[in-house]
């Protein structure tokens, strides 16, 4: 069993959990502190040193572990987020373990649950099982205290999640959506999905997860959709040179909206200009100086139109309208200046409440068509 590298790109937020659990738990046992901890990172299987930066116990039956989010170096919003882990001993019967969202740690706003993938889960449970004593209980309040402001910058809340960051991934090596190598996988998805006799001649472009999950319960076919990340344009040229007549955008507002200003690569650290796009087009729209200069210094462009929408939600409707078919006709000038065959692209918006918001004139017929089609 070969262990993966070091640091290949850098480990996902699970690892540096479990990693700051450890540690705290080898505190609460009044063990030597040592600066990396072996964790066995399941997936890829293999036991890797992972960096700490600290433990201690605070009084008795308490103890802290705190480690340091790398994710290597591709973009990541993780990148120095401090993990705090506080481990304790728990009285009485129940489950060997049991965890409590803290500061910053996203909870499902429905039960109030601490949101961790299942991978995360079983990354703290394989690494911690073997240390914990029979009969006895662990609790483990996971902490992230930069957590609720990173959060404003993600689309955690469409998927009901709400105070901080959801503890997700799927596998230890960070999948780094600037990455090159995120740009091939997606088009060797493309390549291979088009290669299928019969595959057709539309497609549904989804950006993100929260996309992929939402788009079949509006009723578009699951064979049609395809996750792309952040390198959009090389994408849609790729998808018309295959063959691709009819494509969907089907993703979050406030990322989509980078192409309305013609930036194709959407990744916040390599490109952005979300608020000077946001307030060009509201000033198209009729806006004045005022309306402008709040959209302009908003946080996000989710409450930029959200406080727009209370304001005067006339402009706000016209504003969405007007941001959706300047992504179709900036889309189109893309395929053009990169020599691609011609191809109707759509767009599709949804906030993050889940709630599909505006589509341009293409993507409201794209919507129709393909909703017709299952």
């Amino acid at each position: 069993m070969r262990p993966p590298s070091a640091a290949p790109r850098g480990f996902t937020l699970p690892v540096w959990l479990a990693a700051a659990a450890r540690a705290a738990l080898g505190a609460l046992q009044e063990e030597p502190f040592s600066a990396s901890v072996a964790l066995e990172l399941l997936q890829p299987p293999g036991v890797v040193p992972i960096p700490v930066r600290a433990a201690a116990r605070l009084e008795e039956g308490l103890a802290l572990g705190e480690s340091c989010c790398d994710p290597g170096e591709g973009l990541d919003l993780t990148r120095g987020l401090v993990v705090w882990v506080l481990a304790r001993w728990l009285p009485g019967d129940g489950p060997w373990l049991q965890l409590e969202p803290g500061e910053g740690v996203g909870v499902q706003a429905a039960t109030g649950e601490a949101c961790l993938s299942a991978y995360a889960r079983r990354l703290l449970e394989a690494n911690l099982r073997p240390l914990v004593p029979s009969g006895r209980r662990l609790g483990l309040t996971l902490v992230l205290p930069d957590g609720r402001r990173l959060a404003e910058r993600t689309s955690n809340a469409a998927f009901g999640v709400v105070d901080g960051l959801a503890l997700i991934g799927t596998q230890a090596e960070v999948q780094a959506g600037a990455d090159p190598d995120q740009l091939a996988r997606t088009l060797a998805a493309l390549a291979e999905r088009m290669a299928v006799p019969g595959a057709g001649a539309d497609l549904v472009l989804v950006i993100g997860e929260n996309g992929l999950d939402l788009a079949p319960r509006l009723g578009l076919p699951p064979e049609l959709l395809l996750k792309a990340g952040n390198w959009l344009g090389p994408v849609l040229v790729a998808a018309a040179e295959a063959g691709v007549e009819r494509l969907l955008l089907f993703g979050y507002q406030g990322k989509l909206i980078k192409l309305a200003g013609g930036i194709f690569h959407t990744h916040h650290h390599l490109a952005d200009g979300r608020a000077e796009v946001l307030t060009a087009l509201a000033a198209l729209e009729g806006a004045s100086g005022p309306t402008l200069a709040t959209l302009h210094g908003a946080a996000t462009v989710e409450a930029a139109l959200a406080g727009l929408e209370q304001a005067d939600p006339d402009l706000a409707g016209r504003l969405r309208a007007r941001i959706a078919a300047a992504i179709e006709s900036r889309c189109q000038a893309y395929l053009a200046s990169h020599g691609a065959p011609p191809a109707a692209v759509g767009a599709a918006l949804f906030d993050r409440q889940r709630r599909l918001r505006v589509c341009g004139p293409v993507g409201a017929a794209l919507m129709e068509r393909f909703r017709g089609a299952t």
